[in-house]
C-alpha cells in the first residue's frame, strides 16, 4: 500500500536482499545436542521468547519448581508495529523498510496475502521469525492487542507542506491539528482522513505525539497512505497552504456558521484543535473561516477525532 500521490523524498525503499540465518545458533533445550542445527517452520526461523538482536540466555540450573525472577518490561523503540492492519500494510509499502519481523505461527496465517503481494513486487523483505506469544507480549505494551504480529521497519520519509501541496489536485483536502497530543486521536484522525480521501494529517513537531505503535495501531493502516507531515510552526504552515490554494477552514465553538453552510472554493484545510483548550488565538487568526458543528445540548461537543470524521465527511460529500 502507498501513499498516493506522493514520490519517495529519501530512504531505502527495501530490506536486505532476501532471507537471513541467524547470527549465532539457538542453544539447544534440555537434552538436546550442543551444535544442533536450527528447525524451521514453514521456512522461517525459529526463535526462543527474546527479540532480533538481543543475546540468547544460557540456562541458570535452577532445579525444578524454583521461582523465576520477572524481567523488567521492554519499552518499544519507535518504528516497532504491532498488529495486523498496520504491519500488513507496512509490509506490502514500497517506502518501507521493514527489518524485522516476528509472528507467531497464527500471526504468519494473517500476513499470507501480504506475503505473496510484496513478492509480486519485487520488495525485499526479512525472514520472518517464528516466536510465541509471550515473547511479543514482554516487547509490547501492556494489554496490547498485536495478534501474533511486531514489525521493526524504518520511519517513512518525511515531507513537507510544498511536498503536500504539489500532489494535492484542485479540489482536494488536508488536515491540520493544533496541539492535538493524544497517539489515539492522532491514529484516529489519519484512519478518518484515510477513509475520507484527505491527502495529509499535518501537526505541529512540538505538540504532537511521536508516530509509535499504538499510534499506528489506532491508525489501522492509514499511516501508509496519508501522510503526517510535521512543521516546526503551524502559523507559517496555514500561510503557506493559503499560498497554495487551499482554503482554511477551523472547527471551533465559536463558529459563526455550521460547518454544511459554508462554500468551498476548491483545495480545503480543515484545522481542528485540541480537545481541551480547541484552536489556539493565533491558529483561529490564521484561518480563512470558523464553523461549528450543529451538536445538540446536553452534549455540546465531541471528542476531536469524532469531530475530524463528521467534518471530513461534510467536505468530502461536497466534493
Amino acid at each position: 500500500m502507498k501513499r498516493s500521490g506522493f514520490s519517495n523524498q529519501g530512504g531505502s525503499r527495501a530490506g536486505g536482499n532476501g532471507p537471513s540465518s541467524p547470527n549465532s545458533p539457538r542453544p539447544p533445550r534440555d537434552g538436546g545436542r550442543p551444535g544442533a542445527s536450527t528447525p524451521r517452520v514453514q521456512g522461517t526461523r525459529v526463535q526462543g521468547a527474546h527479540a532480533p538482536g538481543e543475546r540468547p540466555r544460557a540456562q541458570d540450573g535452577r532445579a525444578d519448581g524454583a521461582k523465576k525472577a520477572t524481567a523488567p518490561k521492554a519499552t518499544p523503540k519507535p518504528g516497532m508495529l504491532y498488529g495486523q492492519h498496520p504491519v500488513v500494510a507496512a509490509w506490502t509499502n514500497p517506502e518501507r523498510r521493514c527489518k524485522a519481523l516476528l509472528a507467531t505461527p497464527a500471526g504468519l496465517e494473517l500476513m499470507a496475502e501480504a506475503f505473496a503481494q510484496a513478492k509480486a513486487a519485487g520488495l525485499a523483505r526479512p525472514e520472518p521469525t517464528v516466536v510465541e506469544r509471550e515473547a511479543l507480549d514482554r516487547l509490547l505494551p501492556t494489554g496490547a492487542v498485536h495478534q501474533g504480529l511486531v514489525l521493526d521497519a524504518s520511519p517513512l520519509p518525511e515531507l513537507d507542506i510544498a511536498d503536500v501541496a504539489r500532489a494535492c489536485g484542485e479540489t482536494d483536502m488536508v488536515v491540520v491539528l493544533d496541539q492535538v497530543t493524544d497517539p489515539h486521536n492522532v491514529g484516529a484522525i489519519l484512519r478518518s482522513a484515510a477513509a475520507f480521501g484527505a491527502k495529509a494529517v499535518i501537526v505541529q513537531d512540538r505538540h504532537a505525539p511521536e508516530v509509535t505503535g499504538v499510534l499506528a495501531k489506532t491508525a489501522s493502516g492509514a499511516l501508509e497512505v496519508v501522510p503526517l507531515v510535521r512543521v516546526t510552526n503551524l502559523s507559517r504552515a496555514l500561510t503557506e497552504l493559503q499560498d497554495g490554494g487551499f482554503f482554511c477552514v477551523g472547527l471551533a465553538e465559536s463558529g459563526p456558521k455550521p460547518l454544511h453552510a459554508l462554500d468551498f472554493p476548491g483545495r480545503v484545510a480543515v484545522v481542528m484543535g485540541s480537545e481541551g483548550d480547541g484552536l489556539r488565538r493565533l491558529t483561529m487568526e490564521r484561518c480563512d473561516a470558523l464553523a461549528h458543528l450543529p451538536t445538540q445540548p446536553p452534549i455540546g461537543s465531541l471528542n476531536v477525532s469524532n469531530a475530524a470524521a463528521v467534518a471530513l465527511y461534510e467536505v468530502a460529500r461536497r466534493r
